[in-house]
């Protein structure tokens, strides 16, 4: 089987630009589509231990249900992925201030992030798998950050069946960036309802708890004898429930995992195995985080793909970023680039069997 990229129409936005559907598939068969708003992907499927593919993101039929408003699916988050305290940041002595769409914090980039904004495509084949170039200029002041930001992340659907996804930034003016991908995934389907058995390991002997507003109060805490030991696979809900602060304060699982890793080499973060369908899938990244949410805010009030019910902790998500609340925490690995930085990362989602 060859590679293939096709192209449809995904709906017009209210301004009358056009939004289109590009389909990645490579040569095993597994596929993934990618729309230009928000750089999406609305379906990613992959196969079961007897072959069969079926469909492991959540997501829309349509376009109209994405412009709603949905919590993220599968969307490109910048220019800060996950949480700053306050909606406010200093850097080099000046004070920013960025809108707050999350109680007092500032979520995602804002009310207007990378998630709804038209990205410009450019499709290729290329001797990874075919690839999906997706650009955007972030105009200085958007959202309160400060700079010119000249964004590409590129999707490459690898022969090995992997999702590569890579970043690439560059600024006229200092300003913090913190991009990841928000794709929640059941391995089972994206309409097999709750992901308390997928069982899941996750690199790390740290992670940053949070205070009441889900912000890191600036500690790198073990793991050690508490629910957050994923250092050997453990199904999600053998403790979730189990009365610990933390797990409580979040309504779940949605903190930020300290990765085991000296520098930023290409490296496991984490693995999910789903043991009715056999399905496995890895994350590799460059980043020095991940953060790892249950959909704890999932509420059932969404009609997703083909009429799917999504409730809560029916999926999971593993965003690899720098750590949430970086710009205010000097003691954290700086989000900040500078003009002549290259702003360069990449996060791979491999999926196998069992």
């Amino acid at each position: 089987m060859e590679d293939l990229i096709t192209k449809r129409p995904f709906g017009t936005l209210p301004d009358g630009r056009d939004i289109e559907l590009y389909a990645l598939t490579n040569r095993t068969g597994m596929h993934v589509s990618i729309v230009t708003y928000g750089g999406i992907v609305t379906s990613l499927t992959a196969p079961d231990r007897g072959g069969l593919l079926a469909d492991v993101v959540l997501g829309f039929d349509n376009l109209d249900h994405y412009l709603a408003g949905h919590p993220y699916f599968g969307a490109i988050v910048g220019r800060y992925g996950n949480r700053i305290a306050g909606g406010s940041f200093t850097l080099d002595g000046e004070n920013y201030s960025l809108p707050v769409n999350n109680n007092d914090n500032h979520l995602h980039g804002g009310i207007k992030g990378f998630d709804k904004v038209l990205w410009r495509a450019q499709p290729q084949s290329t001797p990874d798998g075919p690839q999906l170039e997706l650009t955007y200029l972030s105009a200085d002041g958007e959202e309160g950050y400060p700079g010119q930001l000249d964004v590409a992340v590129t999707y490459t659907l690898t022969h090995d069946n992997g999702l590569r996804i890579d970043y690439r930034a560059t600024t006229d003016k200092p300003t913090p960036i913190n991009l990841t991908n928000h794709s929640y995934f059941n391995l089972a389907g994206h309409d097999r309802g709750a992901i308390l058995d997928h069982r899941v390991s996750i690199n790390a002997d740290r992670f940053t708890p949070v205070d009441s507003g889900l912000i890191p109060t600036g500690e790198l805490r073990g793991v050690d004898d508490t629910p957050m030991d994923f250092r050997d696979p453990i199904a999600i809900g053998a403790r979730i429930d189990a009365g610990d602060e933390q797990l409580l304060l979040a309504g779940g699982y949605d903190h930020n995992w300290v990765l085991n890793k000296m520098g930023n080499e290409l490296s496991p973060a984490a693995r999910v195995s789903e043991p009715t369908t056999g399905r496995v899938m890895e994350v590799l990244t460059r980043e020095p985080g991940v953060q790892f949410y249950t959909a704890n805010f999932l509420d059932g009030s969404l009609s997703g793909k083909e009429a799917s019910v999504y409730g809560r902790r029916c999926a999971l998500c593993l965003e690899t970023q720098h750590f949430p609340d970086s710009p205010n925490k000097p003691d954290f690995p700086s989000t900040v680039i500078r003009p002549g930085d290259l702003y360069e990362t990449t996060t791979v989602y491999r999926f196998s069997v069992d």
